[in-house]
C-alpha cells in the first residue's frame, strides 16, 4: 500500500480512520488497531462504539507535519 504525501496529510479531516492512519505511517491496519485497543497508539484515539478514529492534529504532530 502506498504511503500518503504531505499534501494528502494536510488535506485530512478532523479525524481519520485507522486504515488511513496505517497507510500514512506505513503500518498494517491490524497493528494500528491493536495499538489503539491497547491505548498505545502514539496520538489521541477516539472510540465511537466499535469504531476507532485518530485525531488528525495529533497525528500530523506525530509525523512532524504542521499546516502553514
Amino acid at each position: 500500500m502506498k504511503q500518503m504525501s504531505q499534501d494528502g496529510l494536510l488535506a485530512l479531516p478532523t479525524t481519520v480512520s485507522v486504515e488511513t492512519a496505517a497507510r500514512a505511517i506505513g503500518l498494517g491496519r491490524t497493528r494500528v488497531y491493536q495499538l489503539a485497543r491497547q491505548g498505545e497508539f502514539p496520538c489521541k484515539v477516539i472510540r465511537i462504539g466499535t469504531s476507532y478514529r485518530i485525531v488528525t492534529v495529533d497525528f500530523r504532530r506525530l509525523l512532524g507535519i504542521e499546516p502553514s
